[in-house]
């Protein structure tokens, strides 16, 4: 022994109706009954919508510029600044012809984002030097596969008659320094 110090146990005998359980059993049955008449915390969704921040995190964005050319220069940054590793792409060349599909000469001719992996943190949209890649507040849509989850750029860029508003997402310090056209990638 370390200490010279001793716990003596005292072994209760438990009476008759600690035997049976029944008041443990009565006390299980009041919570339960409780609970059946309390207000639930589960939202019906889709018929009813519950209210989220304007800044919640949700599905991914690719953005077009003023012209409707893909933002997106395929520079990796944001792959790599996942900490999930969700997101894989593959550059190419911007072929003769091509100017009004993308801005720069290099683009991200497969750009996937694995929505299973991937934990809405949103550090690829702070990592993006061109502000192609945003999280909006719309919802992923559920599936029972696996294989609906990879989104595509077919699910990712925005349409060009239909721009998914994306000020919200940015602070008032962004959007000034937005304004100064001195910086380049505010041309």
């Amino acid at each position: 022994m370390l200490t010279n110090r001793s716990k003596v146990v005292v072994k209760k005998e438990m009476n008759f109706w600690e035997r049976m359980y029944l008041p443990a059993i009565l006390g299980g049955v009041m919570i339960t009954i409780k609970h059946l008449f309390r207000k639930s915390a589960t939202v019906r969704y889709p018929e009813k919508v519950r209210e989220i921040s304007d800044i919640w995190r949700g599905q991914h964005v690719l953005k077009r510029d003023e012209k409707g050319a893909e933002r997106c220069t395929a520079c990796g940054l944001c792959a790599v600044a996942c900490p999930a590793e969700a997101i894989t792409m593959v550059a190419a060349e911007r072929n003769k012809g091509e100017e009004n599909l993308y801005r720069e000469e290099k683009y991200a001719s497969t750009y996937e984002i694995n929505m299973l992996r991937c934990i809405f943190c949103g550090l690829c949209e702070e990592a993006c030097p061109k502000e192609a890649i945003f999280l909006t507040n719309r919802i992923v849509e559920t599936d029972y596969g696996r294989k609906p989850f990879i989104f595509g750029k077919d699910k990712l860029v925005e349409p060009v008659d239909a721009r998914i508003d994306v000020t919200i997402r940015q602070t008032p310090q962004v959007l000034e320094f937005k304004q100064h056209k001195q910086f380049s990638h505010n041309k």
